[in-house]
């Protein structure tokens, strides 16, 4: 939570003091709202901490998520949130700015949503007999938001860029897309977070453009995304599948058939492009593995929970 912290203005650092150490380590999100109470996010539980925050602090909390440089934040602006050291998420609401009906910028911030990311080592494993027989399946993990999606893509690129000797699985040339700088971390495009010896990552990158570079570039024997869902996503998957190019990915989604239903996953849906499909929830916390399904949508596991943080 340090990184966090260090962003916080002192008012908000000390209202935060009162949730004791446990609390914060079990933080998943903190909302600052202007005029309202401070809300925290405890283990899925809401708190609300007594006093409100005043314009004058959330304007000393953007300044500092932009280290005081509008310039550098407009690309963030433009969507709507802030990626800060350790791959945490600052979403942004406020009043939006249009140009040619395009959203330019938002202004007038009146709403931070600190989603913290945590690097939970070994979430992974268990899932490895049913992802690995020999080579990586193609796989795609669904799930709401703040089921564990990233938490879980990013372990299994630890794994699969580092090897795993029990499985007698080589290191692989693993590339990372990472968009919103949330997988890795990174900081002046150096990873922070526990990867193995051949990961590469594209930070910043919208993601089929990414996928393309990687493809021309860096010769991947698989390739890490986060949140697909664009049409320009699924023609690169598509490519990346032609190439001999292992995928493993997470889109937002209940269940299989909401993927199933979406026009821009259709053709990759309709292909059969991913081998496996692993439906994660918070019915037993963060972490829930509703079930794994095969590339004929058969469930071969269910019911499994392996814990987020």
């Amino acid at each position: 939570m340090e990184s966090v912290l260090s962003y916080l203005p002192q008012t908000i650092r000390e209202q935060l003091k009162r949730v004791g150490k446990q609390g914060m380590d079990q933080t998943e999100e903190i909302r600052i709202r202007v005029g309202r109470p401070i809300e925290i996010n405890i283990g899925g539980k809401t708190h609300f901490l007594p006093k409100v925050v005043e314009p004058e602090v959330a304007e000393q909390l953007l300044n500092n998520l932009g280290k005081h440089s509008f310039y550098t934040l407009d690309e963030e602006l433009k969507r709507g949130y802030i990626t800060i050291e350790g791959g945490h998420r600052v979403g942004l609401a406020g009043k939006v700015v249009l140009e040619k009906g395009e959203v330019k910028a938002i202004r007038d911030i009146s709403s931070f949503n600190i989603r913290i990311a945590r690097e939970q080592l070994g979430i992974a494993e268990p899932l490895i007999p049913y992802l690995f027989d020999g080579t990586w399946h193609n796989t795609i993990i669904i799930g709401p938001p703040q089921t564990g999606k990233t938490s879980l893509l990013r372990d299994l690129a630890r794994i699969i860029s580092s090897g795993h000797n029990r499985y007698e699985i080589p290191p692989m040339k693993t590339c990372i897309i990472d968009e919103r700088s949330e997988i890795a971390g990174c900081v002046n495009g150096v990873p922070q977070l526990t990867f193995g010896p051949r990961i590469d990552v594209l930070d910043g990158c919208p993601k089929a453009e990414g996928m393309m570079m990687m493809i021309r570039s860096m010769s991947p024997d698989v390739i890490v995304v986060d949140e697909i869902g664009r049409k320009e996503d699924s023609e690169a998957i598509q490519e990346a599948i032609h190439a001999g190019i292992r995928l493993v990915m997470t889109t937002h989604g209940e269940n299989i058939q909401d993927l199933l239903q979406r026009p821009t996953l259709k053709p990759i849906m309709d292909q059969k492009v991913f081998d496996r499909y692993v439906i994660l929830s918070r019915k037993k916390g963060p972490g829930t593995v509703n079930g794994i399904y095969d590339r004929n949508l058969k469930p071969f596991f269910l019911g499994r929970v392996f814990q987020d943080g």
